[in-house]
């Protein structure tokens, strides 16, 4: 059967009607897609809003964390402060104990030293010749020129107040060749003052500290003098030059250099702790030279009171400078005390101005002494007026 066309109204109104059906589709669509963009504005404005309230609180807990932080370093800081406040108190008040220690062992020390010097001989100048074992004939020379001898050597100790000797420990072999030669040599002439010490080269800082604690422990003098046995000495223009300088209170007296610190080893005067004098190239602090110098009574009495604790470079002569140098001390630049020899001696005497000391810088000494100090005493000695002039009063 063929089925029945429809009417021309009945297509109108389908048409119509799925018109409206599309119709309300399309709007439902269209107002869900509108509200889905309202909610999705809504919610990226919600969003924001959430970050910036996050970003104020962690700016606040940064803000909090760093203030603490501030806190606790000014905290750490004051404590800090109050520690070393503490300390400096403390090392204030240890420095004051030690210091009212060492004034009452001082007190003490002092008045002890100066009932014992009341029993010492009272001399002006303490003159210690250094000296070796090998060098008799150097004593010798020295005894035919310039030092007095026998009788002469009492006198002037008696009556001027100067006492010169040889100045030797002994051999590190007690009672041995060496040491019964010395004791012979000092029986004949009575011109020795012999050390607790074990005579070597490397060991003249350590025999010059002794030589100082024990000739200021045997004799109350106002000027201790070390000089090398190959050194001419008028000793009556070096106690005259002594004598300027009594009245004032710890004089170091001498001729100062600064010489170069040398590190090479092997080299002569090598300084092994060249290190502790900065870098290389540099040269010593003002020092005495070794040949001759001289100390007063204090500073030798300082040298004995704490030599256990004094410090001994290679070089005697920049020990005691060390020594003298963290004190409060006079350095005297006298140049009297190194002349040289022939013709510089014999000229300055020449011309009123006689020398103390005389030596070859070039040797440390006299070069060849044995042989020259009678032909150096010949030129440039000072005669007997001088020291027949000096007075010691006591």
């Amino acid at each position: 059967m063929r089925p029945k066309a429809a009417s021309g109204k009945a297509i109108i109104v389908l048409c119509l009607a799925s018109f409206l059906a599309g119709s309300l589709f399309m709007s439902r669509s269209l107002s869900r897609s509108y509200v889905s963009e309202e909610e999705d504005k809504h919610l990226a404005k919600h969003l924001s809003k959430r970050l910036e309230i996050q970003k104020d609180c962690d700016e606040h807990k940064r803000k909090l964390i760093e203030s603490k932080s501030r806190d606790i370093i000014g905290e750490v800081s004051k404590t800090h402060q109050a520690v070393k406040a503490l300390e400096r108190t403390m090392s204030t008040l240890e420095l004051e104990l030690a210091a009212g220690r060492t004034s009452h062992r001082n007190s003490e020390f002092w008045s002890e030293k100066s009932a014992k010097n009341q029993s010492l001989q009272k001399a002006f100048a303490v003159i210690g010749i250094n000296t070796a074992f090998s060098s008799k004939k150097r004593r010798d020379s020295v005894r035919q020129t310039w030092m007095p001898t026998g009788e002469k050597l009492k006198k002037i100790e008696k009556e001027k107040g100067i006492v010169v000797r040889f100045v030797i420990g002994h051999s590190a072999t007690p009672g041995g060749v060496l040491d019964k030669a010395i004791d012979e040599e000092d029986s004949e002439h009575k011109d020795f003052l012999r050390l607790k010490h074990i005579e070597g080269y490397h060991q003249l800082s350590t025999k010059t500290r002794l030589y100082f604690s024990t000739a200021a422990a045997m004799w109350d003098a106002e000027f201790y003098v070390k000089v090398d046995d190959d050194v001419h000495v008028n000793l009556g223009m070096l106690v005259t030059t002594l004598a300027r300088y009594q009245s004032r209170p710890r004089v170091y007296i001498g001729c100062m250099k600064s010489g170069p610190v040398l590190s090479q080893k092997g080299v002569k005067y090598h300084e092994p702790e060249f290190w502790k004098f900065g870098e290389e190239g540099n040269k010593y602090f003002r020092h005495a030279t070794g040949q001759i110098y001289a100390i007063s009574k204090d500073l030798a009495a300082y040298i004995s009171t704490n030599q256990g604790i004094l410090h001994r470079y290679a070089n005697e002569d920049v020990s005691l400078g060390a020594w003298m140098l963290g004190l409060e001390v006079e350095h005297v630049d006298e140049r009297s005390m190194c002349c040289g020899t022939p013709p510089d001696c014999q000229w300055k005497a020449q011309a009123g101005n006689v020398c103390a000391a005389s030596f070859d810088w070039s040797c440390s000494g006299i070069c060849k002494s044995v042989d020259r100090m009678t032909r150096v005493h010949r030129a440039c000695a000072e005669g007997d007026t001088p020291l027949s002039n000096f007075r010691f009063f006591i």
